[in-house]
């Protein structure tokens, strides 16, 4: 059931993804080459090449002013009594604000929020209940609104699991109590929220903030973080001429769907599925939306229908967060049991549907990061009329075509490459238990720095980046259109080996690419300098040694492999100076290319822009 819950709560506000965008460019982590104009604020032409529109961004992810709208009971919906309408959704009111970073410059698809605290407030600010947000990549990302340019039209959500909750006295509220209640068992509750309409104007006051809509409700022992176990609604999508993203071809975008049958009835989860008029703002009129199902006779029977003066009501989406509630009757209820659902846009023929055979296949955590030699256990769940599909044989491939190789820089937009070396192992197929769920075992060997400049002489990006894609051996189980973000993303670090004694020429590369690609830092210390880094070992020391999902943790990216944390923190306890290599000089024509500079797909540097530079590489 998840957060599609008799039992929940919609909030709605606005968030900060205040990210950096200079390491958003693959050609930036060439330490030999960069230049200081890549940590300038875009300019026009690109010219020179600089940091695209937010490089002295921090990485912070923040919910501001986020309050609860309504609240469900299985009774019905909350009424005023209920002071929990009074209250707030907020983030931490004791640490710095969470993280959101990218799994690397050639995959940016997967943007991942870590160490977010999520508290329910009341109206003095006092915590009723907190959680541990897990770490989760969103999903679905689309172009959601017309106008706009770059990432200011796009739309995605994130689902997870709020986890070590913390509950206060909470006696005043029937609502929470009942909400406590309910998760008492797994200890979680389930949040998923929606995003839209950020503000990429660095002359605004909103710069980097949009719209935020979602829901929380308990999360039920067993069941995934980051998934519905439902019904799973398909569409096609269509790229639009300056391949910015993903449009679906009906005009609603993926979405999930869970029945419960007791409750008589079904939720549909439209809240990332519906477009808008503007960037963050009202629904688009695209008809009734009515569900259908097929029948005997062959005509589709409708079992109901969410009207356009409803949906597209200025109060609708802040108070619902996209979730619709259609009650079904007995008979109904039956008849969808083995049948594919329909969203039909009445009056145009345009629909969005789940497959003919109601299966759907897919990992629940699907971002990794692993050094050589580790191994990974994944979970992934099979489904069909949205309920569990046992004795299932899932397949497994390697897929790179949606990462994002190249760079916007002319000079590199054939490399570095992607996916490859071919060094993860893993068995073609899994098949699932009476629980849905088969286990994908991958193994990752070392890469090599395959990703290193000027022929693997100067430093460049660790690692390399790798895609899996799961779906059904069985063809008569694979019946409709394929979402092209299910798939698994794997960072694999190369392999290193400290020297002994560490000095400052061992680590200095790395500290300098950090310098170069998140500039932010240089407003406490340059980390590309040995008396400004020693004169900090101590804070250093801390802020290397936490774990990732600490929102203090460095680096802000993730990116370093513990190898090479651990040589740090190594050196950070006897920090022995020496002298750097001489950097390589990058050839003239190399240089001038990159100073006459190149918007490449896109001059906006986010989202967007990778998504435009895979179709771009394709074609060229």
């Amino acid at each position: 059931m998840s957060y599609l819950n008799a039992l929940r709560l919609h909030f709605s506000g606005r968030f900060q993804a205040n990210v950096s965008t200079v390491n958003n460019d693959p050609g930036h982590f060439d330490n030999a080459t960069f230049l200081q104009s890549y940590q300038a604020m875009q300019g026009p032409g690109m010219n020179p090449p600089n940091g695209w529109l937010n490089p002295q961004g921090d990485a912070a992810f923040r919910l501001l002013g986020c309050r609860i709208t309504t609240a469900w009971a299985p009774s019905g919906q909350v009424g005023p009594s209920d002071p929990v309408l009074g209250y707030s959704v907020a983030d931490s009111d004791d640490g710095v604000p969470a993280k959101l970073v990218d799994l690397d410059p050639e995959q940016q698809m997967v943007s991942t929020i870590w160490g977010l605290t999520v508290r329910i407030a009341d109206a003095g600010g006092n915590t009723l209940v907190q959680g541990r947000f897990k770490p989760a990549a969103f999903m679905d990302i689309w172009i959601r609104a017309l106008g706009g340019g770059g990432d200011v039209p796009m739309g995605a959500m994130w689902q997870s699991v709020l986890t070590d909750l913390q509950w206060g006295n909470v006696s005043a509220s029937p609502f929470l109590i009942a909400l406590q209640q309910a998760s008492a068992a797994s200890g979680r509750l389930s949040i998923k929220f929606n995003t839209d309409g950020i503000n990429m104007d660095f002359n605004s006051p909103d710069f980097m903030c949009g719209r935020i809509v979602g829901t929380i409700g308990p999360a039920l022992a067993g069941e995934p973080a980051h998934l519905i176990v439902g019904r799973q609604f398909m569409t096609n999508v269509y790229t639009n001429n300056e391949g910015a993203g993903p449009i679906p071809t009906d005009g609603i975008n993926f979405f999930a769907g869970s029945v419960h049958s007791a409750a008589g009835g079904i939720f549909l989860d439209l809240g990332n599925a519906l477009p808008t008029t503007t960037p963050g703002g009202p629904m688009s009129n695209i008809g009734d939306l009515s569900l259908t199902v097929p029948s005997a006779s062959g005509n589709p029977v409708k079992l109901g229908t969410i009207p356009v003066r409803v949906y597209t009501d200025r109060g609708w989406y802040p108070n619902t967060a996209g979730v619709v509630w259609l009650p079904l009757t007995a008979a109904q209820l039956q008849l969808i049991a083995a049948a594919p659902l329909t969203l039909q846009r009445d009056g145009t023929g345009n629909s969005i549907s789940e497959w003919g055979n109601g299966a759907f296949v897919r990992a629940d955590d699907f971002v990794y990061r692993m050094s050589p030699g580790d191994s990974v256990e994944i979970p992934v769940y099979a489904m069909q009329w949205g309920a569990p599909l046992a004795n299932a044989a899932i397949g497994f491939v390697l897929d790179p075509s949606q990462l994002q190789p190249g760079s916007g820089f002319p000079d590199l937009v054939y490399g570095p490459p992607v996916a490859t070396p071919d060094i993860l192992t893993f068995a073609a197929t899994a098949t699932t238990g009476s629980n849905g769920v088969a286990t994908l075992k991958v193994t990752a060997g070392d890469p090599g720095n395959v990703r290193w400049f000027n022929g693997g002489t100067d430093y460049g990006i660790d690692g390399q980046v790798y895609g899996i894609r799961p779906g059904f051996v069985n063809p008569s189980l694979t019946a409709g259109p394929i979402n092209e973000w299910n798939f698994i993303s794997f960072l694999v670090w190369s392999g290193f080996t400290a020297s002994y004694p560490q000095t400052w020429a061992d680590v200095q590369p790395i500290f300098q690419q950090y310098a170069n690609i998140y500039p932010v830092m240089n407003r406490f210390l340059n980390l590309a300098d040995y008396d400004s880094v020693v004169a900090h070992t101590r804070w250093l020391k801390l802020a290397f040694a936490l774990e990732p999902g600490d929102p203090n943790a460095m680096p802000v990216t993730r990116d370093l492999s513990p190898a090479k944390r651990n040589a740090i923190l190594a050196w950070l306890d006897n920090p022995l100076p020496g002298a750097p290599a001489p950097v390589h000089a990058p050839p003239p024509r190399a240089r001038a290319m990159q100073v006459a500079g190149a918007a490449g797909p896109s001059t906006k540097g986010g989202k967007s822009a990778a998504y435009a530079r895979r179709l771009f590489l394709r074609t060229h």
